[in-house]
């Protein structure tokens, strides 16, 4: 019999996870000649979630349950959650009930009958979501599509049923600044792609703002793509002819000498900032993965209570 893993982090779901954990195992329980374990991952929550999942973990042998020092987000709860999966295939999948369980029989028979090293989900809209954040989304992974040459494009998230082939694959990868879509997408392997409508939250609310995705998308577009550097040498030739036709224009029309140093002074002074940042976050990024920190830590988990 082949053996399925859930890998579920969560971060303060104490509201959902009992839906979630309901929903789940009604679905994997009608998928015939498996076994299964769901694996919880603790992104350092403060409120109730491992208290739930101590006592989830004890009724039920099915569940376990990984629990960090603090918060090290979703990235990390994703690696460590690979990392502690045994199964031969292995799905990563949210505890909010936006990835439908419903559809993880769909993926295993994608995977296990029809030839697919992978099956993952891809919503189709962003149904309930604000206008602004639906743009903003949009418009971001168009862009990471163009300048990553890799298969990010809207809506293929994190919610998939992999080959142990290809968790192993990704297991290589350890790097300290992690984008999953952008690794997903890099280790290659079959894909095939389920669509399916937005959803609400079941329950709780979403630990997402606009600054945390903001950050994140950054993350994706340093990690998987040099297009901003190549972006500082062209801006920089533009600015060049910018700066000689404000010359020209100056000894043509006689403007003030005064008025067009001070715009070409603030004008330049916040453009070399701006190139600085920019630079700055590769080189930090290289700086972080030059200490070998680990990727995250373990406080506890549900082998614990046993011992």
């Amino acid at each position: 019999m082949n053996k399925i893993s859930v890998i579920v982090p969560c971060f303060n779901e104490e509201e959902v996870l009992p839906l979630f954990y309901q929903q789940v195992k009604q679905t994997l329980e009608r998928i015939k000649n498996i076994t299964y374990e769901i694996l919880f991952i603790d992104d350092g929550s403060s409120d109730h979630t491992k208290d739930f999942l101590r006592i989830l973990c004890n009724q039920d042998q099915h569940c376990e349950f990984v629990s960090f020092s603090r918060n090290f987000g979703k990235e990390a709860a994703m690696f460590a959650g690979l990392k502690k999966a045994n199964g031969d295939y292995v799905v990563i999948m949210d505890a909010d009930l936006q990835h439908p369980p419903y559809l993880l029989k769909e993926m295993y028979h994608a995977v296990n009958q029809e030839g697919y090293d992978c099956c993952a989900g891809k919503r189709v809209d962003r149904t309930g979501e604000g206008k602004l954040r639906n743009f903003l989304s949009h418009s971001f992974y168009k862009i990471m599509q163009k300048i990553c040459k890799m298969d990010m494009s809207d809506g293929a998230g994190d919610f998939r049923m992999m080959s142990r082939q290809m968790v192993n694959a990704i297991l290589e990868l350890k790097e300290y600044n992690r984008y999953m879509k952008g690794l997903f997408s890099f280790v290659g392997f079959d894909t095939k792609w389920i669509e399916y409508h937005n959803v609400a939250r079941a329950a709780g609310h979403s630990k997402w703002n606009f600054r945390q995705l903001f950050s994140y998308a950054l993350e994706g577009m340093f990690s998987f793509s040099t297009a901003p550097v190549v972006w500082i040498g062209n801006i920089g030739c533009m600015i060049m002819i910018i700066s000689i036709v404000i010359i020209l224009f100056g000894l043509v029309f006689h403007t003030s000498q005064f008025f067009k140093l001070v715009c070409l002074i603030l004008f330049l002074s916040g453009l070399q900032m701006l190139f600085v940042a920019i630079i700055g976050q590769y080189t930090t990024k290289d700086y972080l993965e030059s200490k070998q920190r680990p990727i995250y830590i373990v406080k506890e988990t549900s082998k614990n209570l046993t011992q």
